[in-house]
């Protein structure tokens, strides 16, 4: 499995540490673990090329700041095991400023990363835990204001379905978790650098 850089990892662990600091003594259950989130990333990229033969006019767009985690396995595996995708471009979307639920937080933008225009292309949108779907609309809000893309194709690692609160469903599903509302789900890398997703606990 291809090895992230130090960076995204230095950025994800800042960036969780302070969503979650509400109490001083939140720990970690892991929901799924590496060897699972390998295999599935696995999964995702094979179901992904299969449904995309050509790759000329697509580009990957993983959202700040799991789904840019997510969208990084799925490039590289991509680009090793599909000759065709040779072609694809990666970029990374961050939506802080076209979220609904924000805004009367201080705001800390992630990091962008569109070096290429989306306008008329396939667009394969990723993160890491589908939930009511604001973070899924706040992209594509996000993403209209680069272009009009052809179409947008989403993946996602985690589905938590039954919280849904807007009509968004994915084109690719790694794996369905029944969960509570009040949950929190997110995929984390170790100190090892590998993946996990997990439950955080109050």
């Amino acid at each position: 499995m291809p090895e992230l850089s130090k960076k995204p990892l230095i950025l994800l662990l800042i960036s969780v540490t302070p969503f979650f600091k509400k109490s001083k003594t939140t720990s970690v259950q892991v929901i799924v673990n590496t060897k699972k989130v390998y295999d599935t990333l696995d999964q995702l990229a094979a179901a992904i090329a299969a449904a995309n033969p050509d790759f000329s006019s697509t580009v990957m767009v993983g959202i700040q700041q799991g789904g840019a985690l997510v969208s990084q396995y799925l490039y590289e595996l991509l680009l090793k095991n599909n000759p065709h995708a040779s072609s694809l471009e990666h970029g990374k979307l961050d939506i802080t400023f076209y979220r609904d639920d924000v805004r009367n937080k201080i705001l800390a933008p992630d990091p962008m990363h569109l070096p290429f225009s989306i306008e008329g292309k396939t667009v394969i949108l990723v993160d890491d835990v589908l939930f009511t779907g604001r973070t899924i609309k706040a992209a594509l809000d996000s993403l209209f204001d680069y272009g009009r893309p052809e179409r947008v194709q989403l993946c996602v690692l985690v589905d938590r379905k039954e919280h849904r609160q807007f009509p968004i469903q994915p084109d690719y599903t790694g794996i369905t978790i029944p969960s509570n509302r009040t949950d929190k789900l997110k995929m984390v890398i170790t100190q090892d650098n590998e993946p996990q997703v997990v439950l955080f606990i109050p």
